[in-house]
């Protein structure tokens, strides 16, 4: 298993920046893709932005040029850098991985954190 924690939400100003930050922890495991979800009410969950394990990055359309995500892969962390953040960008924010985590054999799996709520205010 691998356990996500989220840090780092909180209210922002609009125009302002915020960085959230996810540490994985567990057994064995060997994470491979991170990123962030966002959710907010009425809504799906969708992507904000994923890294790859050598760093390849994706952004949904909405937060390119304003938001950048980074890992560092020898801590199990990924941090996203929220700037100029708007109203709309309000949400919950939920951490994710796909890993290959060790029982008896290596398994694949998916995993998230419990999110972090993100209020901009105008």
């Amino acid at each position: 298993q691998v356990k996500l924690v989220e840090s780092g939400g909180g209210v922002v100003q609009a125009g302002g920046s915020l960085i959230l930050y996810c540490v994985g922890s567990g057994g064995t495991f060997r994470i491979k893709a991170m990123g962030w979800y966002r959710q907010s009410p009425g809504n799906h969950r969708e992507l904000v932005a994923d890294i790859s394990s050598v760093g390849s990055t994706n952004y949904a359309d909405s937060v390119k040029a304003r938001f950048t995500i980074t890992r560092d892969n020898a801590k199990n962390t990924v941090y996203l850098q929220m700037n100029s953040p708007k109203p709309e960008d309000t949400a919950v924010y939920y951490c994710y991985c796909s890993a290959q985590v060790y029982t008896t054999i290596w398994r694949n799996n998916e995993y998230w954190g419990q999110g972090t709520q993100v209020t901009v205010s105008s």
